[in-house]
This record gives structure tokens, C-alpha cells and sequence, in this order.
């Protein structure tokens, strides 16, 4: 089996446990969790962020401090900014992130999520670059180390923290440690259960000592890695 094929098949199988609920089941996290992680096309993966926008919007006509809903609005705006490339768009995102950490601190996603904008934005165009719109390591990696500790030992929560540090750096220690116990931790939804096992083959490969898979790896197993 050709390399390329290799990890595609392995993405295939460990994304097999996001399988879509039907269409009229599915919430706003269902529709991001699609097109983040399943969806194989641009344009299919943007229609799912309007869906999972629209159903966040819905929910909060009807209680508009819902933080659910508030976090999925604002992960739909940073998914559209990820996949379209727009400036606008990525600043409005991480403004709505930062809202979300003051308004709800002891959120661990939407600490993951901050932490997540700045290593997406790193990653993208560099520490130099990103710096101009905003991005730093250093709030990337507070921002994480904060979802962790609120995390409540979460597979998911842990293990996103763990392939988002190997993504910029896959000799970083704490990388290392978080995806390692990623491995061990609960998995209470499927998402939990899709980064377990995310994580178990990254660990693999950081056994292996290949750091250049772990980069790989980590980098196509997080959202929207498929496309990358």
C-alpha cells in the first residue's frame, strides 16, 4: 500500500465511529462534527457549517445566553474562516472566542477553541505572520493547558491539546505526555472516542521515534485535516 493511501486508510477507519445521525436528528455540534471530520469536499463541508450556524442561531432566538449555542456559533464562524482562507473571517473569529472565554472561563472547549485558533493560524502562515494578525504560541498553548485542567480527564479535550502542539512541534514534550494519556482517558461521545484513537496511533508513531509522521499524522487527524 502507497504511503498516501496508508493514511487515508487509517483516517477512514478511525473515523468511522462519526457516522452522521439523519439529517433532521442533527444539532449544530452533529453538522460541525460532519464537516470537520467526515466531509471530503469544500463546498459539502461549508453547506454543513451553515446548517450547524443556522441551528445555532435557532437555539439561541429561544435562550440567547445559551452557551452551547453561543460556542457553536462562534466554531461555525472559525470553521468557515479555516476552510475559506478569509481574513475578515479570522479575526471575527477569534474575537468571538476570546468573548466566549471571559463570558464562560471555566468552559473547556471554548478555552480549546482559542487555543485552537491561534496553532490554526500559526500552523497556516508562520509564527512571523501570525504574529501580525494576533497569533502567539504562548496564548495557544495557555489557552490549552487550560482546557486540559478543565477537561474533567476528557479523551477529547486532552487529546485535541496533545495534536495541536505535535501539529507546530512534534518533539514537544507535553505533546507527547498529553496524546500518551489521551490514550488512557474516558470517551464518553463519539468525537471522544474518534481522538482516543487518534491519539493511539500518533503514540505509535512517536514510539517509532518518526517525528515527521507525528507532524503528519497529528496534522490530518484534527479538524480539517482531510484537506490538508
Amino acid at each position: 500500500m502507497r504511503a498516501g493511501r496508508w493514511w487515508w486508510a487509517l483516517v477512514a477507519i478511525i473515523g468511522a465511529s462519526l457516522a452522521p445521525a439523519p439529517a433532521n436528528a442533527q444539532s449544530a455540534r452533529d453538522w460541525l462534527t460532519q464537516a470537520g471530520f467526515v466531509d471530503r469536499d469544500r463546498a459539502t463541508a461549508l453547506a454543513h457549517i451553515d446548517r450547524a450556524d443556522q441551528a445555532a442561531n435557532a437555539a439561541l432566538a429561544k435562550s440567547p445566553g445559551d452557551e452551547e449555542a453561543l460556542l457553536m456559533q462562534a466554531m461555525a464562524l472559525g470553521y468557515r474562516a479555516k476552510l475559506t482562507s478569509s481574513r475578515s473571517l479570522v479575526m471575527a473569529a477569534r474575537k468571538q472566542y476570546e468573548a466566549l472565554v471571559q463570558r464562560f472561563p471555566r468552559s473547556a472547549e471554548a478555552q480549546a477553541a482559542l487555543g485552537a485558533w491561534h496553532v490554526g493560524v500559526i500552523h497556516k502562515v508562520g509564527s512571523l505572520v501570525g504574529r501580525v494578525l494576533g497569533a502567539q504560541k504562548s496564548i495557544a498553548y495557555a489557552s490549552l493547558d487550560r482546557a486540559v485542567m478543565l477537561s474533567g480527564n476528557r479523551a477529547m479535550l486532552i487529546g485535541v491539546a496533545g495534536l495541536m502542539r505535535l501539529q507546530l512541534d512534534p518533539d514537544d514534550p507535553t505533546g507527547k505526555l498529553l496524546v500518551e494519556r489521551a490514550t488512557r482517558a474516558p470517551a464518553p461521545t463519539s468525537v471522544d472516542v474518534y481522538v482516543r484513537r487518534a491519539a493511539i496511533a500518533v503514540l505509535a508513531e512517536i514510539k517509532a521515534g518518526d517525528d515527521k509522521a507525528v507532524k503528519r499524522l497529528a496534522d490530518t487527524l484534527l479538524p480539517f485535516g482531510q484537506f490538508s
